[in-house]
């Protein structure tokens, strides 16, 4: 009997044989993979360092494995190279070891000095720290190349009080067009020295910090003017002569015409004063006494400023022109505006200069002039004494008792004065499109402003200064503000201000030994005197150098770049202006002690179409810095490295301060030096 056949079982066999093949080199493979991976892991436990070598490593197993294929023979010196690979890791895994020991050194002891000064805003025993880093700056710098950071040339002697702006041209009104930038250093006169401390410099200046001549001084004017004597390389106000007993009587005048019993203008509502043609400054200084704020404003004069010497005195002052656009303030500013002599014809243009003046004027404010035109005889000067007497009428102004040549203004606290008029009588209401609250340099209008916004409010009606500064809850809701929202913000900026001034001193850039925890000496209270804040947000800078009982007043720039805080600063009872800082500030050179710009880079950096460089804005601040003056920036990290890399070319000393460890800030501490021009 046949056997059947059997379909692939010669297949089967010699599949059994190849699943045995399989099998073996699968065992085979196996314990080579675990055979390595034991030599790896080996390896790795005893060299945790040895993925830093792994080139190294690799060509090693390279080179052995090539050799067990038959690729190459055997090496004679394999060992002596094995002893030379050993001893070359042995080097590297001790520098390592080092490394890390000295990083984690650096960083207890960083740890334990920062625990123990928890609190301080600005470490003073980070100090040497700072100049390594400092030191290292420079020698980037340096390795960037000579051209990088090239020192600005110094300007020509013609330009000594150069203002751009008003140099470009003949006419006394504003004009910033191209080639008003500044790119060299302005240098002071030959013989400038450094104006002598509050209050005594209010009373004497040096002759040639200012531009003016021997007939400027002797000219005769208005009361203010008069009081100023020449002696030597002085110039005197003295408070103690006649004139200054004039200026006494004069304010007196003004507070029996207004009702004011003891010259008190506090218990009035009055506060702030905007001066027009201030002369010198010598009303306002008096004013000072009587706790009022004067801003003084006068036309850019070549020769002669009244705002240069106002501003050498130590008092507020800037340039400002009625001859075609609005003054930059918003409208209800100023508690009175003062006119004695001020040289403007408020009967031209049909009184469209008396509109301006009642925009910035806050309900219930007064506006005092003086002028021989008060008491008009011929037939012309009445004429136009009548004309300006009734269109103040025509504005809801009510004319008070007038005594001499002096005549005093109060406009009505009723905003339906406007509309119970006649037709046809006095400007119309602005409309809403034309009501804006702060204008910049915007063109004259005849019409009435300010009636719309919801800062009217009485001065009578207002906290009187100085709790003014810091608003009752209905005031702060006006600005959409809690009292506990303007409490924390005084608070942070009153430890601020106790830093800042702290670290006002030359030796921020010495590299004498300190302590951690020691401090410098403190410097006195009237080291500085005219004080711009280029970023003033809600004027707490300003409030805390008050409270801190520090001989300065501060002029509040708001930026047109970024929100309007300047009613607020203005409502506070502070001085202040709305300014672009692409443009130059409208002031002369040389007027400021202390520039401070919190967060402004930041500011301008975010603009999308800057009209100017970060190098534009600051040598328009070394401008209006006086030699040995101060700036404070403070920004982020890496805007305030720019900014140190640019002071460079301005040849201004500068240090880095860190900020609290968790912040993303820091501060630059910056002075101007005394340069002088070589006299011919």
């Amino acid at each position: 009997m046949s056997m059947p056949l059997q379909r692939g079982i010669s297949g089967a066999r010699v599949s059994d044989q190849r699943d045995d093949s399989q099998m073996k080199d699968k065992t085979e493979k196996d314990d080579l993979i675990r055979g390595r991976s034991t030599e790896s892991n080996t390896l790795t436990f005893r060299f945790p360092f040895a993925f830093l070598f792994s080139s190294s490593n690799n060509n090693h197993s390279s080179s052995k494995h090539g050799g067990e294929n038959g690729f190459s023979g055997g090496d004679p010196y394999s060992s002596a190279r094995s002893r030379h690979k050993l001893m070359l890791l042995f080097l590297k895994i001790s520098l390592i070891l080092i490394v890390v020991f000295a990083l984690a050194g650096s960083f207890w002891w960083t740890v334990s000095i920062s625990t123990s000064s928890r609190g301080h805003v600005y470490h003073n025993y980070r100090r040497l720290q700072e100049q390594l880093v400092s030191d290292l700056l420079d020698i980037g710098e340096i390795s960037l190349g000579p051209n990088r950071w090239k020192e600005l040339e110094y300007c020509t002697v013609e330009s000594e009080n150069h203002v751009p702006c008003f140099n470009a041209t003949d006419e006394s009104d504003r004009f910033c067009g191209g080639g008003t930038k500044m790119d060299c250093l302005l240098l002071p006169p030959v013989k400038y020295r450094v104006p002598l401390r509050w209050p005594t410099g209010k009373d004497i200046i040096w002759y040639h910090n200012v531009k003016i001549n021997a007939q400027e001084v002797l000219t005769s004017g208005s009361i203010t003017k008069r009081m100023m004597m020449v002696e030597e390389d002085q110039i005197s106000f003295r408070s103690a002569s006649s004139m200054s007993d004039e200026v006494e009587d004069y304010s007196h005048q003004i507070a029996q015409i207004i009702g004011i019993k003891n010259d008190n203008f506090i218990e009035a509502g009055v506060r702030t004063m905007l001066d027009i043609g201030c002369g010198y400054g010598s009303f306002g200084a008096h004013l000072l006494s009587k706790q009022l704020l004067t801003m003084c404003i006068a036309n850019y004069e070549a020769s002669g400023s009244q705002v240069q010497l106002t501003l050498e005195r130590g008092l507020p002052a800037m340039i400002g022109s009625f001859t075609s656009k609005q003054l930059p303030y918003p409208s209800l500013s100023f508690d009175m505006l003062h006119c004695s002599g001020c040289g403007i014809d408020w009967d031209q243009k049909d009184g469209l200069l008396l509109v301006e003046v009642d925009r910035v004027l806050k309900p219930g404010g007064y506006f005092v002039w003086t002028s021989p035109l008060t008491n008009a005889r011929n037939k012309e000067n009445l004429k136009r004494w009548n004309f300006i007497r009734d269109f103040a009428e025509s504005i809801c102004w009510t004319l008070l008792p007038q005594q001499d040549k002096t005549v005093v203004w109060k406009k009505t606290v009723k905003t339906k004065c406007y509309s119970a008029r006649k037709p046809g009588v006095g400007p119309s209401v602005c409309s809403k499109g034309h009501d804006v609250e702060s204008p910049y340099y915007r063109p004259l209008q005849m019409c009435i402003g300010g009636t719309r916004s919801r800062r009217w409010t009485p001065i009578e009606g207002r906290t009187r200064w100085p709790g003014r500064s810091n608003m009752n809850k209905t005031e702060l809701s006006l600005y959409g503000l809690h009292p506990e929202e303007l409490g924390e913000y005084g608070e942070n900026w009153r430890a601020t201000v106790r830093e800042y001034w702290s670290l006002l001193s030359p030796l921020i850039f010495s590299d004498h030994p300190k302590r951690p925890g020691d401090e410098d000496p403190s410097p006195p209270y009237n080291m500085l005197r005219n004080v711009l804040d280029m970023n003033a947000q809600y004027g707490g800078l300003n409030s805390a150098l008050l409270e801190a009982r520090k001989s300065v007043w501060v002029m509040n720039v708001v930026p047109t770049a970024g929100p309007n805080h300047l009613p607020m600063i203005l409502d506070r009872g502070f001085v202040g202006v709305l300014h672009d800082w692409c443009e130059a500030f409208p002031t002369y050179p040389r007027t400021y002690d202390l520039v401070h710009a919190d967060n402004l880079l930041s500011l301008q950096t975010s603009q999308r179409r800057s009209k100017c460089s970060l190098m534009d804005i600051f040598t328009e601040v070394d401008r209006l810095l006086r030699p040995e003056g101060w700036v404070i920036i403070r920004d982020t990290a890496q805007l305030v490295e720019t900014a140190r890399a640019l002071t460079t070319q301005l040849k201004w000393e500068a240090r880095v301060i860190e900020v609290e460890s968790s912040s993303e800030q820091r501060l630059l501490i910056c002075q101007k030096p005394l340069a002088k021009r070589q006299s011919s």
